[in-house]
């Protein structure tokens, strides 16, 4: 892997704990909807730092679960249920962001918060392995 790879996979690493951090001041707050933003983008950002280092990445959201989801879930090298963390706060971002009337309640977003921590943990691991 290239010097300049390396440096922006670490950057993506680093902005996923940025936006975990976020996520956790705005919960601090009871802004449960941005909130789920920040944990979405979280994760987003440590996928796309494993797709970096393997030479892809897309410029849309949907792109980046997909190739996550053919290369890294279908292969084994990341468990469903690990995936399925990313893949549903990809679909609670998309409420929260673009649907009416959409209010996350704590009981529901607390628990997600530990989950994506633990999810962008995993992919650092999965990084590391492939260095």
């Amino acid at each position: 892997m290239s010097d300049s790879t390396n440096e922006l996979v670490n950057y993506r690493l680093q902005r996923a704990y940025e936006a975990l951090e976020d996520a956790r001041i705005l919960a601090g707050a009871s802004r449960w909807n941005t909130c789920v933003n920040r944990l979405y983008y979280a994760c987003f950002y440590a996928v796309s730092a494993l797709l970096i280092q393997n030479g892809s990445s897309s410029s849309k959201h949907t792109g980046t679960r997909s190739l996550f989801n053919r290369h890294y879930v279908k292969t084994g090298k990341v468990t469903k249920e690990m995936a399925q963390i990313y893949n549903d706060l990809f679909e609670r971002r998309q409420e929260s962001d673009y649907l009416d009337f959409i209010h996350f309640e704590e009981s529901e977003v607390r628990p997600w918060i530990s989950n994506a921590e633990a999810f962008i943990k995993h992919i650092e691991t999965v990084i590391d392995s492939d260095r």
